[in-house]
């Protein structure tokens, strides 16, 4: 199989993927090493393929035209994390990503695409198993979700419980 094949092949699991698929796996099934994939995956991408990078691995979301697309400001520390995913999820909202605004870099955004109950375990398991520091503890815990909501009850619902947990910053 040429580089050219593989990389079509690639575009074509990730169109038909539900889950985010890992570096790791494709080269698995490629039989080529996870750099090879993660150099098919930039090289697709700079052919104007929209290929999001999450904790999970790579995805190509589907634009179904449903739902609402709103952002939230938070702000807690590390322990609440759980907490707030699950709320966002629980009220079917999915986690799109995370952004803070650093004071010498601008705008910094981390993709997360967090929908279920599953992804927010393994977003936290690999947060506690790597041990390693939110994007918030650059910015004294305050950050951004970009949300897509089911509908503006779900968000206003979702807003209600994040405020009684004390995440929720009002604008």
């Amino acid at each position: 199989m040429t580089t050219e094949e593989r990389r079509k092949h690639v575009l074509e699991k990730l169109n038909s993927a539900v889950n985010p698929i890992s570096a790791s796996s494709l080269a698995s099934v490629f039989n080529v090493s996870r750099q090879i994939i993660v150099g098919d995956i930039a090289l697709l991408r700079a052919q104007g393929y929209d290929i999001n990078s999450t904790p999970r691995g790579y995805l190509i979301e589907k634009n179904t035209g449903d739902g609402l697309i709103k952002t939230i400001i938070c702000k807690h520390d590390l322990s609440l994390t759980e907490k707030e995913l699950n709320a966002c999820v629980d009220f079917g909202c999915k986690v799109i990503n995370v952004i803070i605004e650093h004071p010498i870099y601008g705008q910094l955004t981390g993709e997360l695409m967090i929908s279920s109950r599953y992804d927010v375990k393994q977003f936290i398991d690999k947060v506690n198993t790597d041990k390693v520091h939110s994007l918030s503890e650059l910015t004294n815990d305050f950050h951004i979700h970009t949300l897509k909501c089911p509908n503006e009850e779900a968000f206003n619902k979702l807003c209600n419980e994040l405020d009684s947990l004390g995440i929720l910053v009002n604008e």
